[in-house]
């Protein structure tokens, strides 16, 4: 299995947050891949910016540290955008939708909106 955190997943899973179930933890242990996306740092770090997000140490860190693979935004990520109904308009969970569809991956998600894309989804 090859899998796609949610931004908020990612985050659970650094601070080891109940929230992210036991067999989603086992999941995510014995993916084949495990990747989080660079819109999901660029969520955060805008996030931050707000002062809405605090995190110990710098996203890339917090993805070396959990041996997960970056996965980069690419053309055919942003045009695969287009293809897209507007169920949701969250841009970037839009572009992890996209991201899935595109690399063949199952997404990790609380989001319910997640589930109307057709994509695999991974329930915390």
């Amino acid at each position: 299995m090859r899998l796609l955190l949610d931004t908020h997943v990612f985050l659970w899973w650094q601070q080891g947050h109940r929230r992210l179930k036991v067999d989603v933890r086992r999941a995510i242990q014995r993916a084949d891949a495990v990747f989080v996306s660079a819109a999901s740092a660029w969520e955060a770090v805008i996030k931050i910016g707000l002062g809405k997000l605090q995190i110990p140490a710098p996203f890339s860190e917090g993805v070396a540290q959990s041996a997960f693979s970056e996965l980069p935004v690419t053309i055919a990520h942003a045009e695969q955008l287009a293809q897209l109904p507007q169920h949701h308009t969250d841009p970037f969970d839009r572009l992890l939708i996209a991201q899935c569809r595109c690399e063949g991956l199952t997404v990790v998600t609380h989001d319910r909106a997640f589930e109307v894309y057709g994509v695999p989804v991974l329930w915390t």
